[in-house]
């Protein structure tokens, strides 16, 4: 009996050295593997047209470092994606090489874009367009409603473009900051996250802004500032400002002015130019003259 003990015992313990000795680290074995992730179209598309000549990465694949974990997001839709990538390229980086030159935009332009499927709703009944982070990337929400909006520019800026370029500003705040004289023109008038309720969202071109979000704070007041301006050509300009009464008109027309000087002597950017160029590409794209599906690399 004594024997079969031992016997069991030992074998025991054989096992045990041997499993013991099975967790040494293999060194040339890594225990991370590689995604399964195929390689598309337009992966290569995106190398020739924003990796390789700008260093901009453009995800449009589903990642949770670059989410935030506060929302319900999903993913971007592959196809819808695709046009937004055309669209971006024409409308915001294209248009930026045309008045200010490739060096403007490969110094200036964020190194990212992330995109995700759905907007990021807030518990106040608004929801996030986007943002940007760090000067380096902007987060791009919504894509999936991409189709819906296509056919209307005032609805693709409102949800998309303005967003890029009101994104796109607070990067270019970061290296030049707003102007003091910009902060004082309505310096009592900004009120923090009430700018979405009554009567603030009612009442804010009578307060001498240009847009009910515009009252958040000076930061956002210049971002809107300039997004909408070149968004909006000369006359839908003009209609928009039909409320404001003439002493509001003044501080709009006041900050506009520093806005335009800011962009002129901190980037050597017409805001005139800028506006005209980006409205004719615009024209462009709905006219039919860039195809938003092709994926030829050239």
């Amino acid at each position: 009996m004594k024997k079969q003990i031992y016997k069991l015992f030992l074998s025991v313990l054989l096992i045990a050295v041997a499993a013991c000795s099975s967790d040494e680290p293999d060194y040339n074995r890594s225990v991370i593997t590689p995604g399964n992730t195929e390689r598309t179209e337009f992966d290569s598309w995106l190398e020739a047209n924003f990796v390789n000549p700008y260093n901009i990465a453009f995800k449009y694949r589903y990642e949770d470092i670059e989410s935030d974990f506060d929302y319900y997001v999903v993913p971007a839709d592959y196809n819808k994606a695709i046009k937004l990538a055309h669209l971006v390229k024409y409308l915001c980086v294209e248009t930026y090489n045309e008045v200010a030159g490739v060096d403007f935009t490969c110094e200036y332009f964020p190194k990212m874009f992330f995109t995700i499927g759905e907007w990021e709703y807030k518990n106040n009944g608004t929801f996030i367009l986007g943002t940007a982070e760090g000067g380096r990337k902007i987060l791009l929400a919504g894509v999936n409603d991409l189709d819906r909006y296509i056919q209307n520019a005032n609805m693709l800026n409102h949800y998309y473009f303005k967003t890029i370029h009101h994104e796109f500003t607070h990067i270019l705040n970061q290296t030049k900051p707003i102007p003091t004289d910009f902060q004082l023109v309505t310096g009592n008038g900004y009120v923090a996250d009430s700018w979405s309720e009554e009567p603030f969202n009612q009442i804010y071109l009578s307060r001498g802004f240009i847009s009910s979000y515009a009252q958040h704070s000076y930061q956002e007041d210049f971002a809107e500032m300039m997004s909408i301006y070149i968004t909006n050509d000369e006359a839908s300009w003009e209609n928009m400002l039909k409320g404001a009464d003439s002493e509001s008109l003044a501080l709009i027309q006041q900050k506009l002015d520093i806005v335009k000087s800011y962009m002129s002597t901190s980037f050597g950017i017409d805001l005139d130019v800028l506006r005209n160029t980006l409205q004719r590409r615009q024209n462009e794209v709905f006219s039919g003259k860039v195809d938003l599906e092709d994926l030829t690399v050239k």
